[in-house]
């Protein structure tokens, strides 16, 4: 594979983008503002690797050349080159539109600008470019070496040649690509949020126990994971990013944060980051 990615964030998404594109044969550039963060990022991908070859779905051939396909950078510069940027930072509008302006400004003009985020408007990220028709959201699922899923999100302006290209890198790494349309949350937090937040609503009204609430999700719906659970793992804080998203997007009431939710962040409990959540982590 002869283009270059370049992912923007390194923290439990970006690592595991980077992941899965090196195991796919292509060399990848991990930027982020800090040196630390990148050296956690790389020791991540390192350990999921490992165990990637000791469930034998890579080899440790595949596992070398894949952590030597990686490189790591302080510096958004470094995206001149990609063919591809995907930026994977911190679920905040502002903070992903100034990035976007300034890749816009840093990469090759043919390069398509994608963003992993799980809720904000691809057409507005477009619109802070020069270049909307190759810009496109590029959603993955976490844990994304394991999750097949990538949810191909379309802005108003992204063209059919920036779709059929992510759709294709997307299936090169094993994964199955879903195309949707530009609305907030996109279709899987628009609809997985709402069950979280009545989850949380159960919860908070005394309907039943945390254990109990993800005990009949999982026995009761096949779901392999409770939705307190499912919270828990992608940050209490995200899910009110994402719900508020939903709310001020589409302005309907029913996607506003359980006050609960809501004090469990003001406590600083934001789920296993944090050691606790609806559940405790040691």
């Amino acid at each position: 594979m002869s283009e270059k990615i370049a992912v923007v964030g390194s923290g439990q998404m970006g690592n595991g983008i980077a992941h899965v594109f090196a195991v796919a044969g292509f060399d990848v550039t991990m930027i982020d503002v800090s040196r630390s963060a990148l050296e956690r990022a790389r020791a991540t991908i390192e350990k999921n690797l490992g165990r990637q070859v000791e469930k034998k779905v890579i080899d440790a051939s595949a596992r070398d050349s894949a952590l030597a396909r990686i490189s790591t950078n302080e510096s958004l510069a470094s995206a001149a080159d990609a063919a591809l940027v995907i930026e994977a930072a911190t679920e905040r509008a502002e903070l992903k539109f100034t990035l976007f302006a300034d890749l816009d400004r840093i990469a090759q003009p043919s390069a398509i600008l994608a963003s992993n985020t799980s809720s904000i408007s691809i057409t507005e990220l477009g619109a802070r470019t020069k270049r909307p028709a190759q810009v496109i959201g590029m959603h993955f699922m976490n844990p994304v070496p394991v999750m097949q899923l990538v949810e191909v999100i379309r802005g108003l302006a992204t063209s059919n040649e920036t779709t059929a290209r992510v759709l294709e890198l997307s299936r090169s790494l094993g994964k199955t690509p879903v195309e949707v349309n530009d609305y907030p949350g996109f279709v899987s937090n628009r609809v997985l949020m709402p069950m979280i937040n009545e989850a949380i609503y159960c919860l908070m009204e005394g309907v039943g126990s945390a254990e109990s609430i993800d005990t009949v999700m999982k026995l009761g719906m096949n779901h392999p994971m409770g939705p307190l659970a499912l919270a828990d793992l992608i940050g209490l804080d995200t899910c009110v990013a994402i719900l508020e998203v939903l709310q001020d997007g589409l302005g309907d009431p029913k996607y506003r944060p359980c006050p609960l939710l809501r004090k469990y962040v003001a406590a600083g409990w934001l789920g296993r980051k944090s050691g606790r959540g609806f559940h405790e982590y040691s």
